[in-house]
């Protein structure tokens, strides 16, 4: 995939220097639960942008999955029932995670540890879930990122 951009459907953020590229269906949640951490970090005084929402280009380089946005949709942002934002945005931007919105009545109560999520063909991100009716969304996602 070296020097090969795939546009994936999904949103991709930066919160300090960890990537998070949001993935799941239309209408799952994924630009909400972005744009909320977003937020969450800023208040917290911790740098966070907004790479892309909606597509993302995804190309590995290094060894090490990099997002950037199509510049005719840099630093904007749906958000479902409010319209289209402006966000302060980054691109490009490395990705460490892969985050899956989820509907608590219809997820595990413990999910399996240690999933990976093929974001494009041959190459797979750790996969942290994250309930989307979730208080503080940004508490929950660091909660999930393994220490050390």
């Amino acid at each position: 995939m070296t020097d090969i951009r795939h546009n994936v459907h999904g949103t991709a953020i930066v919160v300090g220097t960890t990537g998070f590229l949001f993935v799941g269906g239309s209408g799952a949640g994924k630009s909400s639960l972005a744009h909320a951490c977003i937020t969450a970090a800023q208040s917290r005084g911790l740098f966070s942008a907004l790479v892309s929402d909606d597509q993302v280009f995804l190309s590995l380089r290094g060894g090490r999955v990099l997002a950037e946005a199509p510049p005719t949709i840099a630093g904007l942002i749906e958000l479902r029932g409010v319209g289209i934002v402006a966000a302060e945005h980054i691109s490009p931007a490395l990705m460490q995670f892969a985050v899956m919105p989820v509907d608590l009545s219809k997820a595990p109560r413990l999910p399996d540890e240690g999933d990976y999520h093929e974001v494009v063909p041959g190459i797979a991100l750790p996969l942290l879930r994250l309930p989307v009716t979730a208080i503080d969304p940004l508490g929950l996602l660091m909660a999930q990122i393994p220490q050390g």
